[in-house]
């Protein structure tokens, strides 16, 4: 019985408490119980895997120490994300937690809540959503707490959060307005001051108000609990006296985050140093004192990890002493790091490119220019100014490769026999020695292949000692164990020997001499002769001397190729770089080359400019006599000997005779503008307008033979002319234009549209097709319900089109000579043709007007 009345006693304790706990019943026992579930059970799991994505936001946020660091460490994605969708599962199991620990123990009784854990429950909720960037929603939250809980311990926390929100939706000053009223309404102390301080700061770096910002976030680092926010805090500190140009105030910044050593992440640490360091006074500080600290912290091993910063910050040191061999080495370091840092490294690449430049080491600068870019964003300004400067190298890197290797042919080519061979030999004598040494590294690397498969062997025959089938370090079933690539040691040996002696080579024939033998002619990559010599030949002086070209037509292409390129890349220092040595070096050893005599000319008038421009006056006027005696009918003696006659258009310069000819162009003239168009070519090869009378050529050739030729004339502007703006426009021509104007089938004509009719005639019969477009105009005029319109069409150099425009449909064209007849049946008796508008482009394309005569008879 007694038993009886403990089970009965329990289940009625069991029940009461069970109805006492109710959510709709404002108890005691209810409030505690929903109050203490929530808080130690759900929203403990919760606040948890918010941490939990909180630190992997910061461990996978890049800070960019080039500008002010925001306050708080998120990295924020422009992409919207939609209902449903999560970056992070710690936050959305967060917020599955909180809304949980609102729907089991809310206790929502008449509009009023009882569990005081709820408020905390909807902080969780919009810090969840905050760090989703899911902020419109988290805003609500927000706003939800202070609706519906004045009251809450967590009011202000809210209102700081709701603000942190109100600035991620760039609502700048709304949240600087309500933070500065929470700030003089409320007593705020400890890590609520510090969070309000440093937020309202941040909205102030977001509106340009620095000194503002300086305030606020002072009193953030002084009012924190966290030393990893303090070290963050004082450093934006010190970058904001900088961007106000206060370097005082922002090295005293600096120094307190040093202070805090070990407190504070090492990244903040040096950083300062190197914020420090960048603001160092060159002319009154002491720079030993300066080197040994940068050299402490090159030596430091804790800041291996930190050394690409360090590396760089020396480099900027020995630039400032003017030392820069020592600070491209240290670029260069700073670079083998393997930074990630992807503006740090485009800063080497562009200051050592600059360095390059500098030195009129062009190609090299625009290797760098390109790897600058690379780590740019596209598009970018930064990116833009790059381009421009890299695309300005286009043409000097192209006429120096030209120019360089036309220079070393020809070298060969003047050797007498007995030089060559005696040259070549030497060079065969450097392929034996490489290959010698190339044998013996091969041995050693067999004998520690042996070594290595010796050890290898021992080690599995142990470990089958064991009896164990398969043990950890034994053969594999099926396969031996003295197989080489079985083992990974000595595959990861192997391929670290093969990319150190012959570093990454693609997977081809003759792998071993694409690359490796280099002379001061020829390679296997540039000529094809070499990669399929066999080994007596490499080793045998005829065979290369065979390779030198010996016809003269050749050597002459090769040489006037050559001088071409000296007279553009003096063109290009004297414009582009304003480099006036190197302008006088390209144009002086072109003019010993015995040129083409439409180069020597604009050669001598260059060097007379150039050294006008650095006022040396004796080297002036030497070549200004030369032009003048030598030359007395030439334009450039014109011009010296009557200077204020350079202002005035000259009738003979090349742009006046573009203009004529262009103006032929256009007024139909192609015959005209064809016969004498290869005369100034010829007549201005060394100028840079030459360009422009190909593109010019290649347009009238097009309109007067057709489709065909034009295609050729084009593909001819663009390789020849590559680097020119009109070699460029004809690559784009061909490229997109050409395709589309190369269909020849006439389309069906349509109820609708526009029509011509066109007349035959001789090119020769001016006198006839004047006469009668004459009569055909006043025909014209006495025809009702017609706008017609009369125009005199080039075809081809025998045929010249009379068109008629203006008519609306095939049958009306068709119909137009019945309707002249009508008129005046004597005037108009000539044969005509209908055609569309569209078919008439193709006809006048292709040339192929009896094509359509045919189909359409």
């Amino acid at each position: 019985m007694k038993t009886s009345y403990k089970i009965i006693l329990t289940l009625l304790v069991a029940v009461t408490l069970i109805t006492s706990c109710s959510r709709k019943k404002n108890t005691f026992i209810s409030r505690n119980y929903h109050a203490l579930a929530a808080r130690d059970n759900t929203l403990f799991n919760g606040y948890n895997a918010l941490e939990e994505g909180r630190e992997n936001l910061i461990q996978n946020y890049t800070d960019n120490y080039w500008e002010i660091l925001p306050i708080e460490r998120m990295q924020v994605f422009e992409e919207v994300t939609l209902p449903g969708q999560n970056k992070n599962q710690n936050f959305s199991r967060a917020e599955e937690k909180a809304v949980k620990a609102i729907q089991k123990h809310g206790m929502n009784i008449q509009g009023k809540e009882y569990n005081y854990q709820i408020d905390e429950a909807y902080l969780l909720l919009g810090k969840a959503r905050y760090f989703d960037q899911r902020f419109v929603p988290a805003l609500e939250s927000f706003n939800y707490i202070l609706y519906k809980y004045p009251a809450s311990n967590n009011i202000n926390q809210a209102k700081v959060w709701r603000e942190k929100t109100n600035i991620r939706l760039e609502n700048d000053e709304l949240a600087i307005k309500n933070l500065k009223r929470l700030l003089e309404q409320e007593e705020l102390s400890g890590q609520d001051l510090a969070d309000a301080t440093s937020i309202l700061a941040q909205a102030y770096i977001n509106t340009k108000s620095l000194d503002s910002a300086i305030t606020q976030i002072d009193i953030a680092a002084k009012v924190t609990k966290s030393n990893d926010e303090r070290g963050r805090y004082r450093f934006i500190q010190g970058q904001l006296y900088n961007a106000l140009g206060d370097k005082d105030s922002a090295n005293i910044a600096f120094d307190r985050v040093i202070d805090l050593n070990r407190s504070t992440p090492r990244m903040y640490l040096i950083s300062a140093h190197i914020e420090k360091a960048k603001n160092f006074d060159y002319e009154q500080g002491n720079k030993l004192e300066f080197f040994e600290l940068l050299t402490d912290l090159e030596e430091n091993r804790e800041n291996r990890p930190y050394l690409d910063k360090i590396y760089h910050q020396i480099a900027e040191y020995h630039v400032k002493n003017n030392s820069d061999s020592l600070a491209l080495a240290y670029y260069n370091k700073s670079l083998r790091t393997d930074s990630r840092d992807k503006v740090l490294k485009a800063k080497n690449y562009e200051i050592i490119g600059d360095m390059k430049f500098d030195l009129a080491e062009y190609k090299s600068a625009g290797d760098y220019y390109d790897s600058t870019m690379t780590n740019m964003v596209q598009n970018s300004k930064p990116y833009r100014v790059i381009k421009r400067k890299r695309d300005n190298l286009e043409d000097v890197i192209y006429y120096e490769d030209i120019a360089k290797n036309n220079d070393s042919i020809l070298k060969l080519v003047a050797l007498p026999k007995e030089d060559k061979i005696a040259y070549f030999e030497q060079y065969i004598e450097k392929l034996k020695e490489a290959a010698e040494k190339e044998k013996e590294r091969l041995e050693a690397a067999e004998r520690k292949k042996g070594l290595v498969t010796t050890n290898n062997n021992f080690g599995n025959n142990a470990s089958g000692l064991t009896g164990v089938k398969g043990s950890k370090g034994g053969p594999l079933p099926g396969q031996g164990s003295s197989f080489y690539f079985y083992n990974t040691t000595t595959v990861a040996y192997g391929k670290s020997e093969f990319t150190k002696n012959w570093g990454n080579r693609k997977l081809q024939d003759d792998w071993r001499w694409s690359s490796s033998i280099k002379s001061g002619v020829n390679t296997a990559e540039t000529n094809p002769a070499l990669a399929n010599a066999s080994n007596e030949e490499m080793y045998d002086p005829q065979f290369y001397i065979d390779q030198i070209p010996s016809e003269e037509k050749v050597v002459d292409s090769i040489t006037k190729e050559r001088n071409f390129a000296y007279y553009q890349l003096g063109l290009i220092y004297k414009e582009k770089f304003k480099e006036y040595p190197l302008a006088i070096s390209k144009f002086t050893q072109l003019l010993d080359n015995n040129p083409e005599e439409n180069l020597v000319l604009p050669s001598k008038y260059n060097l007379y400019k150039i050294y006008q421009l650095l006022e040396e006056e004796t080297e002036a006027d030497f070549f200004k006599k030369d032009i003048i005696t030598n030359y007395p009918d030439s334009r450039y003696a014109t011009i010296l000997n009557n200077p204020e006659a350079a202002n005035l258009e000259d009738k003979n310069s090349p742009e006046t005779i573009y203009k004529n000819l262009y103006s032929q162009f256009e007024n139909q003239k192609y015959a005209e503008v064809l016969s004498n168009i290869d005369t100034y070519i010829t007549a201005f090869e060394a100028e840079e307008i030459v360009s422009k009378f190909e593109l010019l050529k290649a347009t009238t050739t097009g309109r007067l033979y057709g489709y065909e030729a034009y295609k050729k004339a084009i593909n001819f502007v663009a390789l020849n002319y590559a680097n020119t703006p009109e070699g460029k426009q004809a690559q784009k021509l061909a490229s997109s234009t050409l395709p589309k104007l190369s269909k020849k089938q006439f389309v069906s004509d349509t109820l609708k549209g526009n029509y011509k009719v066109i007349y035959k005639f001789n090119t020769a019969d001016t006198e006839e097709i004047t006469s009668f477009v004459k009569t055909l105009n006043e025909v014209n005029a006495n025809i009702a319900h017609y706008d017609l319109s009369t125009s005199i069409d080039i075809y081809d150099p025998e045929t010249t089109f009379v068109v008629v425009h203006g008519l609306k449909s095939i049958d009306g064209a068709k119909g137009f000579a019945f309707i002249l007849r009508d008129e005046d049946r004597y005037k108009i008796t000539k044969p005509s043709i209908a055609i569309s508008s569209q078919n008439y482009q193709i006809v006048q394309i292709h040339k192929n007007i009896d094509d359509y005569i045919k189909e359409h008879q």
